[in-house]
């Protein structure tokens, strides 16, 4: 467990050093730029709702991989939650909890409130509880990397959130990685 948290605060570390460069460039060329208000006010709200939509996307995700594998509801259940609280911090519309008895009637029927966007679900039912968790994992590690890069052009303010929702998509995907070989384990054994 040593080299997991070593790798999470590595990647906290990393975030926070690119953060702060990226701070550093975008408050000085704000100064230089006249009417700097008006054009980075645009690609910062672009960068503000495109966060906010990857963590809505995201949460989507794990709502489809739990309708779709209950069994892993209550280990997904933390992750989730805090993906939740990212979205609101960006800026989306606060995402209902699901309830226990949703998991379960979801797979059912979908649900009206499902995400519109094909693409949470896409690859999120794979057919087995340890694919879903991979997918999740890949998710995880894909946005966490675009939110390191999107640093560079993010207010000061913007960027220590991405950083830290980036860190936090980081560990993430640490312990997906570990469910995924308890879950491979298991399997072996069965």
């Amino acid at each position: 467990m040593q080299p997991a948290r070593r790798a999470v605060l590595l990647t906290a570390g990393l975030g926070a050093i690119a953060g702060a460069s990226g701070c550093s460039e975008g408050a000085a060329q704000g100064a230089d730029t006249p009417g700097s208000p008006k054009t980075t006010a645009a690609p910062e709200t672009v960068l503000w709702a495109r966060a906010a939509k990857d963590s809505t996307e995201l949460l989507a995700r794990y709502d489809a991989t739990t309708t779709a594998h209950p069994g892993l509801a209550v280990q997904l259940r933390p992750l989730r939650a805090e993906v939740a609280r990212h979205a609101e911090a960006f800026g989306a519309a606060s995402a209902p909890s699901p309830s226990p008895s949703a998991s379960a009637s979801a797979s059912a029927s979908p649900s009206p409130s499902a995400s519109p966007s094909p693409s949470p679900s896409r690859g999120a039912d794979p057919g087995d509880a340890g694919k879903g968790v991979s997918v999740l994992a890949d998710a995880e590690q894909r946005l966490a990397d675009a939110r390191t890069t999107a640093l560079l052009d993010a207010s000061p303010e913007l960027a220590r959130l991405l950083a830290s929702v980036a860190a936090a998509g980081a560990g993430h995907v640490l312990l997906l990685r570990a469910a995924l070989q308890k879950l491979q384990k298991s399997q072996k054994g069965n």
